[in-house]
């Protein structure tokens, strides 16, 4: 079993396969729905071995999509559910049925039990897959299902209990001789006690909801004071995201990785770890940037994890997919963190190493059949890069969400090797409901470099217009010559920008490649107003096409640039540099391939105008230039500047969201803050920040 394995998932990234399917949604009406999609992994689906009917899917976006397109391949029919504003999404569209069930907000909607029980009843649905988030790891959900005889896609209420409590399940991973981190066992009850239990662990400390995860409810304290405040901070995000407020306190490792281990366990007492995941790169106690395998650990260190994942599962009697995390510090020691009792929002890399669908393992196991493979089955097969791509301003914090219709959206699956799992479309809105990722993208590659560089020809060709995206930061995170090497940590972002991300800085090759590109498209255009229907138009004035002067503006720099055309190549002359730039000039298309003195670069042209100004992607980050004639330029100094909006006695949030308090009055003194300059400032400061999900 393990060769064929090995073998398959060598040969699993073939060309794109084009799917066009008529789709019935609940509003009477068929749609069709064009998917995309990209054999990533090898598994085989029996249409002999009997499961389900139905399936009811109780999520949205990216994750309902991905268990959609499985259970197509295992010929069960789907039910979406979807709030009134989901009404159009791509699981809808996807999904044999689909219901409504509420508003808007989550709690009137996907997290509304009793409404989601009700489609559940409307579609006589057999089965619940909970995806991520929202339910997924609710035992009181969980219970209701098993009450009604519907089957829940995850393990039973006992084990989603157990972990999804860090008091409990940190005892039961004691018990289960599990590394844990040292800290305060118990509930702690106020502040004062919060304080006296720092003090006997000794600062810093970590305050961490008992209900948490995904980074909510979650403060590091370097002192007393901080102490205070985060124990106020995380009891009231804790109560308003999981609804408990209770914490625990432990040792903050610091400088740690976030390495964790895959399980898959069935009914029948079997259980496997499927091999790790780094899940270093973080903000806001939240993964950016995901692979398999880690770099960092060494065959021993992988299998002491995976025994101890295995071990804490059949603790609990676990039977599903589930993902023990650990804390690994520079000396390779490991420490549990939690587990999460649910599908991992970064599972596509496990499947392109190893080549199992986990959504149908957990199918499978939910229905009572026993594990397939083996643990000397399991393989590691090449390498797996994931990035999380948000609608969000790198710039702010790492990346603070916006909002907006995706105007224009063209995910880069023409690029070998890519995986995109997303749930959004062309038109698609992402709103300040939900999550504002756009999509995972995933890279794989017979090794970590071939990965990397797929990622990076990805993101280069992956275009997003409408909304702010992170793809400057994920860009320059891949390309950094610490992850190059496999320096990581869960510090790396604040390490590597102490002064928050400032986008790509270019050397001083890249800044004439750029202006050359520039003055190419200003002269592309120019060419191209004098066409009209494939024909030269009659001009007054007829363009000069060679030794053409121009001053294109960068940043507070203005160069003088000469250029020439030859068919599709343009010379153009920057400080005394000459470069050959080529491409097809395109203008039309939201890509453009060019090629400067035999180097490649992917660019995006987001805008231009009539004034000269014009706004290019180029190695990931927007850059603004403004290109004018030579006496335009001379002439543009005599023309008044815009004045600068005076702010002073404006508010603006930084982004979209609620205000849940205001902590001043009428009458009170405020003084202007002082931006944290050093680490341990910016971890409080982060930890007073507004967080969206």
């Amino acid at each position: 079993m393990a060769a064929s394995l090995r073998q398959v998932v060598a040969g699993s990234w073939r060309q794109p396969e084009r799917h066009l399917l008529a789709l019935q949604c609940a509003a009477r009406h068929s749609r069709w729905c064009l998917i995309t999609s990209r054999t990533f992994y090898t598994a085989e689906y029996d249409p002999n071995e009997k499961t389900f009917e139905k399936l009811l899917i109780a999520n949205r976006g990216e994750i309902a999509c991905r268990v959609i397109k499985t259970c197509k391949k295992m010929g069960i029919k789907t039910v979406a559910i979807h709030s009134d504003v989901d009404s159009s999404a791509v699981h809808v569209k996807m999904a044999d049925e689909a219901v409504c069930v509420g508003p808007a907000p989550t709690s009137k909607s996907y997290l509304n039990m009793d409404a989601i029980m009700e489609a559940i009843k409307k579609t006589r649905a057999q089965a619940v897959h909970p995806g991520y988030g929202f339910l997924s790891e609710n035992k009181e959900f969980a219970r209701r299902l098993a009450s009604e005889g519907v089957t829940f896609i995850g393990p039973d209420t006992h084990a989603i209990q157990a972990m999804g409590d860090k008091i409990e399940s940190k005892l039961l991973a004691k018990n289960a001789k599990v590394n844990t981190i040292p800290g305060f066992d118990g509930v702690v009850k106020d502040a004062d006690e919060a304080v006296r239990i720092a003090r006997e662990i000794g600062y810093p400390v970590m305050i961490k909801a008992s209900a948490g995860g995904g980074g909510k409810g979650m403060r590091i304290a370097w002192d007393d004071e901080e102490t205070r405040e985060g124990f106020r901070f995380s009891s009231q995000e804790a109560a308003s995201s999981f609804g408990d407020d209770r914490l625990l306190i432990e040792k903050f490792i610091d400088n740690p990785r976030h390495i964790e281990i895959q399980v898959l366990a069935d009914k029948h007492d079997n259980a496997l770890w499927l091999n790790e995941r780094e899940c270093s790169i973080q903000r806001r106690n939240q993964k950016v940037v995901e692979e398999a395998p880690s770099t960092f650990l060494d065959a021993e260190t992988r299998r002491a994890m995976g025994e101890q994942a295995v071990a804490l599962a059949k603790a609990v009697k676990y039977s599903s997919a589930g993902t023990v995390e650990f804390l690994v510090d520079t000396k390779k020691n490991f420490y549990f963190l939690e587990m999460n009792t649910r599908l991992q929002v970064e599972h596509p890399i496990t499947e392109c190493i190893t080549g199992l669908d986990l959504v149908q393992e957990m199918i499978r196991v939910a229905k009572g059949y026993p594990l397939r493979h083996k643990q000397a089955d399991i393989p590691i097969n090449g390498w797996a890069v994931e990035c999380r791509v948000y609608a969000e301003d790198p710039y702010k914090s790492f990346g603070l969400p916006s909002i907006g219709r995706l105007s224009q959206y063209q995910e880069p699956l023409h690029v070998s090797n890519v995986r995109v799992d997303s749930g959004i479309q062309e038109g698609s809105d992402i709103s300040i409901y939900y999550d504002p990722m756009i999509s995972k993208l995933i890279t794989y590659g017979s090794d970590r470099a071939e990965a990397l560089q797929r990622m990076e020809e990805a993101l280069d060709n992956y275009v997003i217009r409408g909304v702010t995206h992170n793809i400057a930061l994920l860009r320059e995170v891949i390309i950094h010559p610490r992850f190059v090497r496999g320096d990581v940590s869960t510090k790396f972002l604040p390490d590597v920008y102490p002064d928050g991300f400032q986008g790509h800085k270019l050397t001083d090759l890249e800044k004439r490649e750029l202006l050359a590109i520039a003055a190419s498209l200003y002269m592309a255009e120019q060419l191209r107003s004098q066409q009209f229907l494939g024909s030269p138009r009659i001009s007054l004035a007829k363009l000069d096409l060679n030794n053409r002067e121009l001053s294109v503006q960068l940043g507070d720099g203005t160069y003088s640039v000469t250029v020439s055309n030859n068919g599709s190549t343009f010379s153009v002359e920057v400080d005394g540099m000459k470069l050959n730039v080529t491409s097809e000039w395109n203008l039309a298309s939201p890509l453009s391939s060019v090629t400067i003195d035999g180097t490649q670069r992917t660019i995006q042209c987001l805008s231009r105008d009539a004034a000269g100004n014009i706004s290019i992607q180029f190695l990931g980050t927007v850059y603004k230039l403004r290109i004018l004639t030579k006496l335009a330029a001379e002439l543009s100094k005599y023309m008044p500047e815009k004045a600068v909006e005076d702010t002073t006695s404006i508010l603006r949030s930084p982004m979209p969201g609620a205000v849940v308090a205001v902590s001043v009055k009428p009458g009170d003194l405020v003084l202007a803050a002082r931006m944290p300059t050093s680490h341990r400032e910016r971890t409080s400061w982060e930890g007073h920040e507004t967080k969206m999900d």
